[in-house]
């Protein structure tokens, strides 16, 4: 009998063996992209709070059942889930940043073939738009854990009610309806609009036959302006003694270093500067004035208006600040943007190239921060390439997610930026937003011990392995700060900086500056670190643990200006934590007001209580280029719409934002919050305005363009574009007439009439000439704006000079649809688009009549 047991025991422990075998094989054999997954919002606004019920709708196509183990579903995703509302015998858990898992509980009994399973949740914040979804969806089985499968069928559908008040097309027609045609002979006749200019009668004739003459020194712009004029004409111009007519630049000592006189008579053209920047934005302005035509098709003849111009910009900095760090940009795009940038006087590209989900610029003897940091895919440690963000997927180095420039592709691109006079100012984002950073050299470390070298392990390592402290980031990441009192970190940062300073004398390009970011560093860091606590207890300098942020920026600062540069960052760089009535506070730090920093200031969020923290920061004596989230995120959604990309947390930004930013008293043109809601002058009662001494230290503006949303080429154009243009005229042109208007009515008349011009302005030469220029932008075309009263449709679009066309059947419109020239009194379901010159479309837009 004990024979028997043994052998029905073993034969037990066989089929139990042979079953777990067949579930796992039965997982692992289980074909994921049989699954047709969708998300949909279902109550949005949850017990009018800011909250929203949503379900994932898991269907199984395949011939045989979803097992009931074995299996994960990884996805992104931007909110809180509150894990005791999940539904359906599935666990949803939050790993680190915007990284999910969905997996089946214990009691999940499977999906059969054909059968449908929902897993409903409750989220944080209100649905607006299709950012907020999740995204990035990959299967991974247990029995090959290091392995994801992309999900092929997964759509995110449109909620069924509107709880956020969506821009309708009767509003959008609302908001156009003070738009009108202008005719081309009235508008400015270049654009930055200059300092001053005067029209003269009669045009001077460019062709082949006319020679350009230049100073010596000026050579570089002259080679540029021949390969310009050689893409209209399609021959380069020489110097020659044959020629009909002439471009003379002349140098004149005493003009500022940035400005130009232009002047263009039926015979010659006369350019004055006193440096080759001046030049080169007098050739920018010249060419502004060729005919759209003229870069669609080359002519042997252009017909160019005499003009008289003396201009210069009104800010000295003019910048874009660039994200590359969370979603990679080829270097061809990267040289689109510069071109981009030069075209419209722009002198400044902040590259934001390191930040917790990517470090992309290669640093010699540091290959992790490439090899780790710069590829995104499926990983459970981040040993060898960082976890899926943003949605990049399981694969690494497949999409926009992996990526970085090669130390020669970045002098190149110095190289090319210097050649438009524009300097590259690089990030290295710290203390926080440093993940990418610390994964890497935790890779060297691991590497380097692994030999048995632990000076070599320790030299770059940027953490304390015994830090227990817990906090949280705005991005959901519980690991992405350095230590500060460890001293490789100084070590590792001087290593970067000086690698960067050699590629920059490599490429013969300027710099000045280099950003160390500072933003976002969340309560509880370093807390409790014995290293940081040690630090604490034996700097004098150093009272407690808030000051290890000033600790941290002043050993920066110090071995910066050893290499004749200043430090940059972002606004918390330049505050301090103090006690006000009981409570933290954050105020303007005297102690380093008059380091010479330099600092972008994003948060003046209009709600918030910071509106007005950039004046602050000015009156306080530090050199503030404002980088406003309230009109300058060109990576917030254009409307609040449901198709319209882009995150929202800061507004909407559309086109005219940039525009109608008064950079010496923003306060004047704001007249509603992040939500849309109205806020009224008076709000503003108390909040610091700018001193005289305030004003000079604001240096500049910048335009922000932030890419957890950018994944190709084509969304950064759009997001990018027409918004930047607002920011080009607010940058070089004098402050307008209704800017400076004290009464208010007037100044309103004055501003919708600027607008117009604006508007014209871009829609009749800018646009239509950027579908030519560096291979044509793809720049966002505007809804149309629609309305239906007495028994007829009424449109109108933003863009004046661009066509919408039109279908009575519901179907989509073409560019040979019905053009829309009167309001329309055909019934049906009626569908509208714009068009651009090109015969491109932007969003259809649809209205029952």
């Amino acid at each position: 009998m004990k024979y028997n047991r043994n052998i029905m025991a073993v034969l037990s422990l066989l089929l139990l063996m042979i079953y777990q075998g067949f579930g796992q094989k039965k997982s692992g054999s289980f074909n994921p992209n049989s699954l047709q997954i969708s998300w949909k919002v279902t109550q949005n606004a949850f017990e009018g709070k800011r909250q929203y019920w949503s379900v994932f709708t898991i269907k199984n196509l395949s011939k045989q059942a979803l097992p009931k183990s074995g299996w994960s579903l990884y996805f992104n995703y931007i909110r809180d889930i509150d894990p005791n509302t999940i539904s359906s015998d599935i666990n949803i858990e939050h790993l680190n940043g915007d990284i999910f898992r969905l997996s089946p509980k214990a009691k999940f009994a499977g999906l059969e073939a054909g059968k449908s399973l929902e897993v409903s949740f409750l989220s944080s914040e209100i649905f607006v738009n299709i950012a907020d979804a999740p995204f990035g969806l990959y299967w991974v089985n247990d029995s090959q854990l290091d392995k994801g499968i992309t999900i092929e069928n997964y759509k995110v559908e449109p909620p069924n009610e509107d709880k956020v008040g969506y821009l309708t097309p009767s509003q959008l027609y609302e908001k156009n309806t003070l738009i009108h045609k202008v005719e081309g002979s009235e508008l400015p006749p270049i654009f930055p609009t200059p300092k001053i200019f005067q029209k003269k009668a009669g045009s001077f004739e460019l062709s082949p036959n006319t020679s350009l003459e230049a100073p010596p020194n000026w050579n570089k712009e002259l080679t540029y302006f021949q390969n310009s004029l050689g893409k209209v004409l399609g021959q380069k111009l020489t110097q020659t003694n044959s020629a009909t007519s002439k471009i003379i630049f002349t140098q004149k000592p005493d003009l500022p270093s940035e400005a130009y006189q232009l002047m263009i008579s039926s015979d010659k053209v006369q350019v004055f500067a006193s440096t080759d920047v001046g030049a080169f934005y007098a050739i920018q302005s010249f060419l502004n004035l060729l005919p759209v035509s003229a870069w669609k098709n080359p002519s042997e003849k252009i017909q160019i208006p005499c003009l008289w111009v003396d201009d210069e910009p009104r800010f000295g900095f003019r910048s874009i600040m660039l994200d590359v760090a969370r979603n990679f940009q080829p270097p061809a795009e990267l040289k689109k943007v510069l071109d981009l940038m030069s075209t419209y006087k722009l002198n400044v590209l902040h590259l934001h190239f390191i930040d917790d989900e990517g470090w992309r610029l290669e640093i010699k003897d540091l290959p992790e921060l490439t090899n780790v940091g710069a590829n995104r895919g499926h990983t459970l440690d981040s040993k060898n390439f960082l976890p899926a963000s943003f949605g990049a997927g399981p694969n690494a180095g497949q999409n926009s997610g992996s990526g970085f420039y090669s130390r020669a592709e970045f002098i190149d691109i110095l190289k090319y930026a210097t050649e438009r006079h524009i300097q590259i100012i690089p990030e290295v984002e710290s203390p926080g937003h440093a993940r990418a950073s610390i994964k890497a050299m935790d890779a060297r470390y691991e590497k380097y011990k692994a030999q048995g070298n632990m000076q070599e392990a320790e030299k770059y390592w940027l953490r304390d392995p015994d830090d227990k402290s817990q906090y949280r980031t705005a991005q959901l990441w519980t690991d992405n700060v350095i230590c500060v009192a460890r001293p490789s970190v100084y070590t590792f940062l001087e290593k970067v900086t000086d690698e960067i300073i050699a590629m920059y004398k490599d490429a013969g390009a300027p710099l000045t500056t280099i950003h160390f970011g500072g933003d976002e560093v969340p309560a509880g860091v370093w807390e409790q670190s014995p290293l940081c606590e040690a630090l604490v207890k034996v700097d004098p300098t150093v009272d407690n643990i808030d000051d290890l942020w000033y600790y941290y920026f002043g050993k920066i600062n110090t071995f910066l200006k050893k290499k004749g540069l200043f430090l940059s960052g972002w606004e918390e760089i330049a505050m301090r934590k103090t006690q006000l009535l009981g409570q933290k506070t954050m105020i303007p730090n005297p102690r380093l007001a008059n380091e010479g920093f330099q600092v972008n200031v994003w948060n003046n969020m209009i709600g918030w209580g910071n509106e007005d923290l950039p004046y602050r920061l000015a009156n306080a004596g530090y050199k503030v280029v404002l980088s406003c989230v309230s009109n300058m995120y060109f990576d917030l959604s254009y409307q609040k719409t449901y198709e319209e990309p882009g995150y929202y947390w800061g507004g909407f930004v559309d086109v005219d934002k940039p525009f109608y930013f008064i950079p010496f008293d923003y306060y004047k043109n704001s007249t509603e919050d992040r939500r849309g809601n109205p806020v009224e002058q008076s709000y503003f009662i108390g909040k610091d305005r700018l001193t005289d001494f305030g004003k000079s230290n604001i240096v500049g503006i910048q335009g922000l363009l932030w890419s957890e949303n950018v994944k190709s080429p084509e969304r950064l154009e759009y997001m990018l574009l027409p918004k930047m243009l607002g920011l080009v005229e607010r940058a070089w042109a004098p402050d307008p007439q209704w800017a400076q208007t004290a009464d208010t009515q007037l100044s309103k008349k004055q501003y919708q009439e600027a607008w117009n011009v604006f508007v014209n302005t871009i829609s009749q030469r800018e646009l239509p000439k950027l579908e030519y220029l560096a291979g044509g932008y793809q720049f966002r075309i505007p809804t149309a704006g629609a309305k239906v009263e007495n028994g007829k449709v009424y449109a109108n679009t933003q863009m004046p000079s661009f066509e919408i066309r039109y279908t009575v059947d519901g179907t989509e419109p073409t560019v040979q649809s019905k053009l829309y020239t009167e309001p329309i009194s055909e019934k049906g379901t009626i569908k509208l688009k714009v068009f651009s010159p090109n015969g491109r479309g932007g969003r259809s837009i649809e209205i029952k009549n």
